[in-house]
């Protein structure tokens, strides 16, 4: 084994036992369960386009009752947010 030789790495011709190797893909593959479903996840090149794909997404949702949902934590969060802060909510109140 020289200095300057990089040791090279062991190949195996391993296949799977139970592996149909017709039309079932790469067994070795690493996918995510809803890749399929969703347009969110990807390789988008940029924060605007991550974020026009997850609107999109959120508005062609055919189950509204998880929208909702959605909304509703989102902002009972913000309220608990503001109240860590202790912002005053009584600039959108008029006397």
């Amino acid at each position: 084994m020289g200095i300057l030789k990089l040791r090279k790495n062991k190949k195996f011709s391993y296949t799977p036992r139970y592996f149909d190797d017709k039309g079932a893909g790469n067994p070795f593959e690493i996918k995510h369960k809803f890749d399929e479903h969703r347009v969110t996840v990807g390789n988008d090149k940029g924060l605007k386009a991550k974020f026009n794909n997850a609107i999109d997404d959120f508005k062609n949702n055919p189950d509204k009752e998880v929208n909702k949902r959605v909304l509703i934590i989102v902002a009972f969060l913000v309220l608990i947010f503001l109240f860590i802060i202790d912002f005053d909510l009584s600039i959108f109140f008029s006397k």
